[in-house]
């Protein structure tokens, strides 16, 4: 370190009473180091986690409202911080703002044009309660269709199901719906869990995708029966209410589960694989469950040799279980497929923002022989599985593997569930290419930023997520049950 005195041309300070001073100086600098300093650390900035519409979506209904998700709580958002525009024309409506902060919406004073390219904004000026701003306005577009959406929300998937005996006691419960959904219209008002007459405290939010979670604010009782209830004023994103209330009765069992939280996968959970881009067979491949793409039409589905319904709703193939959607097929399968697809790149993030993982850089990567517990694991190389793996745990033990680079598995190897442990609570999500090896045996679901490779003769118990591609050379995928 140089230090400057006032009168010197040279950093080597000459002179007595210079170099007293000097070392005087020093002396305070180094004494202040070992004192703790109060400075504020500067505020991480927000980041959207989803938008409705999204980014491009093509058919958006003429009564649609906009809604956009943050990774922190907002300052309420306004008619400045939260802007609609046709071309350069501002569109009139109202913004609103969650009791959390972490969603906002814009309703339209009126119906919007048909037809239309809209672009929404939010603004710079925008900034979470912790003060922090974004760097730049962060805009996203979108085309409306020719008419409104007056069809009502439906209930998909919940956990736990209906009728389950054994939930874990530390977990949440969600409720996945078929579309976007207004998030201030779900509230602990709204979505209430109760044992008997006494219902349970607990906080209610929205996403990822199109899933409400109730998180208690301590462990539930063991061994005691529980009822959650979806009630009225529940709206989606068009305005249109639940067709009628909705509730579903569970018990609980007497354990906690171990592992991070389950990811939720909304309606991509309806799917054995969903693609982007595109899938494709080596004759003969088998997927059990539905297979879907979004954006692309049907002919990016290649080597299944599909034949439409008599509606084109969806289409079949020998090798298929199931059923085959794409963009392009007949209503409502195209809106379907968009909130499926918005529901993946929603678990995706949610995967990948995990924060503190239990295991860090593992075996440098490499995981071939390990026998891994539940928790969640993080590697920032890629992964490889050059051995047999082992995931030991209970039913509702969860494992989650990120990865930001890729995921390889030799040929002839496995992936074993032992103790319980179900495919369904195992979630690999991989920033880079997934390729599992000629023979191989995997397991869990797959949430991939890019391709997906199954080689000859791979099979897989478990879903196939991917932002692009899937390609099957003569390999099985079944999907594990919910």
């Amino acid at each position: 370190m140089q230090f400057f005195i006032a009168g010197s041309r040279h950093p080597s300070v000459r002179g007595g009473l210079s170099a007293r001073l000097g070392l005087l100086l020093l002396a305070l600098v180094v004494a202040s180091c070992g004192e703790e300093t109060d400075a504020p650390l500067t505020p991480p900035p927000p980041e959207f986690t989803s938008t409705s519409p999204l980014d491009g979506q093509p058919d958006v209904p003429l009564n649609a409202t906009l809604s956009v998700a943050f990774d922190m709580a907002m300052e309420p958002l306004g008619a400045s911080t939260f802007t609609l525009k046709q071309g350069e024309t501002l569109v009139p409506g109202t913004v609103a703002t969650s009791a959390d902060g972490t969603s906002s919406t814009f309703t339209p004073s009126s119906s919007l044009a048909a037809s239309t390219v809209f672009t929404a904004t939010i603004t710079s000026s925008a900034k979470s309660t912790a003060g922090a701003s974004f760097a730049a306005a962060r805009s996203w577009s979108f085309t409306t269709g020719v008419a409104a959406d007056t069809s009502p929300p439906r209930i998909g998937e919940t956990t736990p199901s209906a009728d389950t005996t054994d939930m874990a006691i530390n977990r949440k419960i969600t409720a996945t719906f078929s579309k976007a959904m207004d998030p201030l219209s779900l509230t602990s008002g709204s979505f209430t869990v109760r044992q008997g007459d006494t219902q349970v405290s607990g906080r209610v939010t929205y996403g990822p995708g199109t899933t409400a979670t109730f998180t208690p604010e301590s462990a539930l009782a063991s061994n005691t029966l529980f009822t959650a209830s979806l009630g009225s004023g529940i709206k989606d994103l068009n305005g249109n209410l639940l067709a009628e209330p909705f509730a579903w009765s569970f018990q609980t069992g007497a354990t906690a589960a171990k592992g991070p939280m389950p990811v939720s996968l909304g309606t991509a959970g309806n799917f054995a694989i969903l693609a982007k881009s595109g899938i494709s067979s080596v004759p003969a491949s088998t997927v059990t469950g539905d297979m879907g793409v979004s954006p692309a039409a049907a002919s990016y589905f290649t080597g299944f040799s599909l034949v439409a319904d008599a509606t084109n709703v969806f289409a079949l193939s020998s090798q298929l279980v199931g059923k085959a959607y794409a963009a392009n097929s007949a209503v409502p399968t195209p809106s379907n497929l968009t909130t499926a697809v918005s529901n993946m790149e929603g678990a995706y993030n949610n995967a990948a923002g995990r924060p503190t993982p239990d295991f860090l850089n593992l075996g440098s990567g490499n995981i071939g022989g390990k026998t891994l517990v539940p928790g969640l694991y993080k590697w920032t190389s890629t992964v490889t599985l050059p051995a047999d793996v082992t995931l030991s745990g209970g039913p509702n033990d969860v494992w989650i593997f990120q990865t930001t680079a890729n995921l390889t598995m030799s040929a002839s190897k496995r992936v074993t569930l032992a103790g319980g442990a179900l495919a369904k609570n195992v979630f690999w999500q991989v920033a880079g290419r997934t390729t599992v090896g000629t023979g191989a045996h995997f397991a869990g679901v797959l949430l991939c930023k890019t391709d997906v490779t199954l080689q000859t003769g791979a099979t897989m118990n478990g879903r196939i997520l991917s932002q692009t591609n899937v390609a099957l050379q003569q390999a099985t995928v079944t999907q594990p049950a919910k």
